[in-house]
């Protein structure tokens, strides 16, 4: 149950994290967006416990907001390396 958690959240968190990218990172197909979802959720886990974190009871917001920054950084990483950026040089 925990992965149908994981993708879940993934889904969600991956989905934020390309609403709060900067600029126009939403020309990257919706499978990339989920895999940099399940990224930044587990990713985020890593570095929010390797800082301290040992939760909370109820929901642990920084560690979420950890998660959807992290998700943030991948979808601007995956929009840059598949290279499907829709700026053209030389108007």
């Amino acid at each position: 149950m925990e992965i149908v958690g994981i993708i879940i959240a993934g889904i969600i968190i991956g989905l934020l994290g390309k609403l709060v990218a900067p600029g126009d990172k939403d020309n990257i197909p919706i499978w990339l967006t989920l895999v940099c979802g399940v990224g930044g959720v587990l990713l985020g886990l890593v570095v929010y416990r390797a800082f301290g974190g040992d939760g909370s009871s109820g929901v642990d917001w920084t560690r979420w907001i950890v998660s959807v920054a992290i998700s943030a950084v991948l979808v601007v990483l995956a929009s840059t390396f598949t290279g499907r950026n829709r700026s053209h040089v030389g108007r």
